[in-house]
């Protein structure tokens, strides 16, 4: 019988997109801009700000692993004294530098995926990982090197299914081809859970944000691995209203595992 990391493992590599689509794509349809995931200047108290702001001591230190544009770090300023970014995207960590720096918080930047280069990120009172899970296979060792690396607890949030499933009809639409509906937030606390860690969670709603209309047809547009002319046919498939960042959520977390002296 497989285990629910196995299954985490097979639900991911199901999103694979087949060697024919992927060559003919004009761009990779993989990766972000910054601006997707850029720290707000007012950010909104939620669960998982709440759970990792709730045990961070004043001046205390943060690791955010996946730290895109600093969102899930910048939100626990002025609380917070140190913050570490870790990301594989070079602009990613220039924007999270200077997101620190608008901020005057004091913070240092790690190039590299993680939990290749944790020693090098080292530990913190808290670590939070937001939006990245879903670009994990192996989420065992990830988890535990977020684990290993926190003092006092781990913040995960992640949407509750993969953020690519909105787009499953208009897979079917452009390239007739059915596309998964998992892995989910279920399925990743079924696995920590698993690996030894006590984890809790909770869902919630993320308060919807005003998108780029241009801007969000273009990202859906390379997502789906088109031309450029076809925007307009993407534009027509989409809903007036249509976010490609999912309002529902969850937030997971845990206090870090007792080691042994």
């Amino acid at each position: 019988m497989s285990t629910a990391a196995d299954r985490w493992r097979a639900e991911l590599e199901a999103w694979t997109i087949p060697d024919e689509i992927l060559a003919a794509a004009p761009e990779s349809p993989y990766g972000f801009p910054a601006g997707m995931f850029t720290a707000e200047a007012d950010p909104a108290d939620t669960p998982s700000h709440r759970r990792a702001r709730e045990v961070l001591p004043m001046g205390g230190t943060v690791l955010d692993v996946g730290c895109g544009g600093g969102g899930a770090a910048m939100a626990l300023v002025p609380t917070v004294g140190l913050v570490t970014g870790v990301d594989s995207a070079p602009h990613m960590v220039e924007a999270f530098a200077a997101a620190a720096d608008a901020r005057g918080v004091a913070h240092r930047e790690v190039l590299g995926s993680w939990p290749d280069v944790a020693v090098e990120a080292g530990k913190a009172d808290i670590v939070v990982a937001h939006h990245v899970t879903y670009n994990v296979a192996d989420l065992v060792p990830f988890a535990l090197a977020l684990d290993n690396a926190a003092r006092r607890r781990v913040v995960v949030e992640m949407t509750d299914v993969h953020p690519w499933v909105p787009t499953n009809d208009l897979w079917l639409r452009f390239h007739n081809l059915a596309r998964p509906a998992g892995p989910s937030a279920r399925l990743c606390a079924e696995v920590l859970t698993a690996a030894g860690l006590d984890v809790r969670s909770q869902r919630w709603q993320r308060p919807a944000r005003r998108t780029d209309r241009a801007g969000t047809v273009s990202f859906i547009r390379r997502r789906l691995c088109l031309p450029v002319g076809a925007e307009p046919e993407v534009d027509a498939a989409l809903p007036a209203d249509y976010q490609f960042q999912l309002r529902a959520v969850t937030t997971l977390w845990w206090e870090p595992t007792p080691r042994r002296s």
